[in-house]
């Protein structure tokens, strides 16, 4: 069996055998509207992560890792900004020391760039060097109003894949997680209910019919 990192999530690690094969890229599809941002903090107490913002200013994403309530690490936060993000974040990453963490977030921005043949060059790099490595890549994607054209290919270059669904019923917000896709590994079956307040953890209450 490969070498599994956790991803940080105890309820995660459980449901996948103890965590992700080492060497994986992950996607973690969620809406802009949604807590999905605690999965990444809670991954940066795990091992040393490297943290690729291309939205956010990197100010702000250390501001939000030291203001949350969960378990956290002390991640090294990049900006990628400019006319080049594909070059410059493909720098950044053949950088990664071994058995690192990668945060994408989101990788939207990099799936939008043309021509898509030097978006498909960047992920097969990162894939090469993530499993040289045996390092965890996790690729925030938005599930949002616009999804980029390339969001097929990042799907199936991807090892795993987390769906998280946020809805809201009657006077609550739901969080259901979905796990599609594990290359080397058993994908659960189940979907998951998660409580997405101060950490992920699983929500224990009942659903009534």
């Amino acid at each position: 069996m490969a070498n599994r990192l956790r991803t940080g999530i105890d309820v995660l690690d459980r449901k996948l055998d103890g965590g992700i094969p080492a060497g994986s890229i992950v996607v973690l599809s969620a809406q802009p509207a949604s807590q999905a941002e605690l999965f990444l903090y809670e991954l940066t107490a795990t091992r040393g992560t490297l943290w690729l913002s291309l939205d956010r200013t990197a100010e702000s994403v250390i501001a939000s890792i030291e203001q949350t309530p969960a378990n956290t690490g002390d991640p090294t936060v990049r900006h990628i900004s400019g006319e080049a993000p594909l070059d410059n974040a493909g720098k950044l990453v053949s950088a990664l020391p071994e058995t690192s963490n990668l945060i994408v977030d989101p990788l939207d921005v990099l799936e939008a760039q043309e021509p898509h043949s030097r978006f498909r060059a960047f992920m097969n790099d990162l894939q090469n060097h993530i499993v040289n490595t045996g390092s965890l890549a996790i690729v925030h994607c938005l599930d949002g109003r616009e999804v980029p054209p390339l969001r097929d290919t990042t799907e199936h270059f991807a090892d795993v894949v987390f769906q998280l669904n946020t809805t809201t019923a009657g006077d609550e917000v739901e969080n259901r997680l979905a796990i599609p896709k594990f290359r080397g590994g058993r994908a659960p079956t189940d979907i998951i209910k998660l409580n997405l307040v101060e950490e992920v953890s699983i929500d224990t209450s009942r659903d009534i019919a």
